[in-house]
């Protein structure tokens, strides 16, 4: 037993220690092509058949060991893999790329050692979780998923609505980079805010193409290579999307996720596909950022659940109702049995008056106008971000003072307002520069005033976005999931701008290539008050 297994023991209150573990570390695998990879292999140190589970990562595996040891040490067998390019691994990292023909090959190897013994689990979060994916329907018929803040398909997380997703991709690049050459380094840039720093900085750099050298200091090939051959290009994400594995056939799966995870929709979306299979998959939702910590501990006891259930028969510890989600606001959680749970009561909030939002038929007149200025872009705040502080919901005040940001506030609620799934913005809005984008958010007011964000939608236009006859462009723009409950006394807020930086790339208001962009155009926005509305899925809890 190591500090680390006694330590994550102690902390998730996991269940009792069966076993000592045998670690053998560093063992050569031979990939299909001849590359190498190198891979630690936990085994439980009792006689007998043991199910196995396997992670294959990125990010280095000795920061992983304290894990595969914690299962291990309750009877499973654990592989850890470093992904191609990464830690001691052959070959080039090219993220996503050969994750399914490299995870084909470690299966294959797996399925020969003699203590295999048909049994088989995947599991871990983010990157991790689409590498399970990419392998999913190569499956032996005794396997069970874990799959963690991340989804089937990364093109919708790396171009969410049009735009480019600016900051995750800079600070995953440090984090990467960091990790592979100077791995306790980085763990303290991590949780110091350094890497936030280091965005921020590397996020204003023109073109973009060459903000890598500014985020780690020299070229990175794969980030260059995505920005001449991603940007638009059906074809080269056909091959790294692999939600057509999704099928009848697919093992039983546990979906975890935050309200604030970056991925969180596209992950809702293969929940929903499995549904549609006529599977019953497993749900739970904190109010959770990508790499909050309270994320990270439950994940560990929540899979050693799912898989003691499916590969060793032992239900005793198994939730009876498939879905748990965390209400904020009223700080709860519930379970239910489907996601979204039954039918809900809609709710609809116009612009009443002057920087007013209310329920009543009245709707206001005029315009409201911002002017967007790409060299002072309109900042990003908290929120669903890649970021080791400040995700998640923060104190909206710095940006709604901004002169570019647009606010509506209800009145004061006399009953609480409970929403559980995505709400919805419509707008009119026209542009003297055909290109703009538009960055709403709904946040709670509490009784002092302060404002937190809840969810946040975002959407690009272009001069093919098509407009009405009065040259506005018609909107509706969904936020991401979320569940949460207005407390009577609280109030609605609307925020309404045209950035969120560096979070998406800013729009540089000329139809310049995005890696090569230079020149700056700025902007002047106008919102039809009478057209403005959001659509909040209410629901009545038990």
């Amino acid at each position: 037993m190591s500090l680390s297994s006694l330590y994550l023991a102690w902390v998730e209150d996991l269940p009792p220690r069966l076993n000592g573990v045998r670690k053998r570390r560093g063992l050569s695998l031979a990939m299909d092509d001849g590359v190498i990879l190198k891979t630690d292999h936990y085994a439980p140190d009792t006689p007998g058949l043991h199910p196995t589970i396997l992670m294959r990562l990125p990010y280095g595996r000795r920061g992983f060991g304290g894990i595969a040891e914690a299962y291990a040490e309750r009877g499973f067998h654990v592989v850890i893999q470093a992904c191609r390019g990464t830690e001691k691994s052959g070959g080039d990292f090219d993220p996503f790329a050969n994750e399914r023909a490299d995870g084909l090959a470690t299966l294959n190897w797996i399925k020969q050692q003699d203590w295999f013994d048909g049994r088989i689990g995947l599991t871990g979060p983010s990157y991790l979780g689409y590498a399970q994916w990419a392998i999913s329907d190569a499956l032996p018929p005794t396997a069970a998923m874990a799959t963690k803040v991340t989804t089937a398909d990364f093109r919708p997380v790396v171009f969410p609505s049009g735009a480019f997703h600016l900051s995750l991709w800079l600070s995953w690049l440090q984090v990467i980079e960091g990790l592979r050459n100077n791995p306790l380094a980085t763990a303290a840039r991590m949780f110091s805010g350094d890497i936030e720093r280091r965005t921020d900085k590397a996020a204003t750099a023109l073109p973009l193409i060459e903000a890598d050298k500014v985020a780690v200091r020299h070229k990175v090939a794969f980030w260059r290579y995505w920005f001449d051959h991603a940007i638009g290009n059906d074809a080269f994400w056909t091959e790294l999307d692999h939600r057509h594995r999704l099928t009848e056939k697919t093992p039983p799966v546990h979906f975890i996720s935050g309200w604030y995870d970056f991925m969180l929709d596209p992950l809702l979306a293969d929940y929903q596909k499995l549904v549609s299979l006529g599977h019953k998959p497993y749900l739970t939702i904190g109010t959770w950022f990508h790499v909050a910590e309270e994320l990270q501990r439950d994940n560990l006891r929540e899979t050693l659940t799912w898989m003691r259930t499916w590969l060793m028969g032992d239900s005793s510890d198994l939730r009876q109702r498939p879905v748990r989600i965390h209400i904020s606001g009223l700080d709860e959680w519930h379970e239910f049995d489907a996601y979204p749970p039954g039918q809900s009561h809609p709710s609809n909030w116009h612009v009443s008056g002057e920087g007013k939002l209310s329920q009543s038929s009245q709707r206001a007149t005029g315009m409201d106008r911002y002017h967007y200025d790409p060299a002072d872009p309109t900042p990003n705040l908290g929120g669903a971000i890649f970021a080791f502080t400040g995700a998640g919901a923060v104190d909206n005040a710095p940006l709604e003072a901004r002169p570019d940001v647009l606010t509506y506030t209800s009145g004061v609620l006399t009953r609480a307002l409970t929403i559980i799934g995505q709400c919805t913005v419509t707008l009119e809005a026209r542009a003297r520069v055909p290109y703009a984008d538009f960055f709403v958010r709904l946040n709670d007011v509490d009784p002092n005033g302060i404002s937190r964000n809840i969810c946040d939608g975002f959407i690009r236009v272009t001069p093919d976005t098509p407009q009405l006859s009065n040259g506005c462009w018609r909107l509706t723009i969904p936020l991401h999931a979320t569940a949460h409950s207005f407390r009577a006394g609280h109030r609605l807020r609307l925020l309404i701008a045209s950035g969120a930086h560096p979070r998406f790339a800013r729009n540089l208001g000329s139809d310049e290539p995005i890696n090569t962009a230079t020149t700056m155009v700025d902007n002047t926005i106008e919102v039809v008050r009478s057209s403005l509305s959001i659509t909040l899925p209410g629901y009545e809890l038990d």
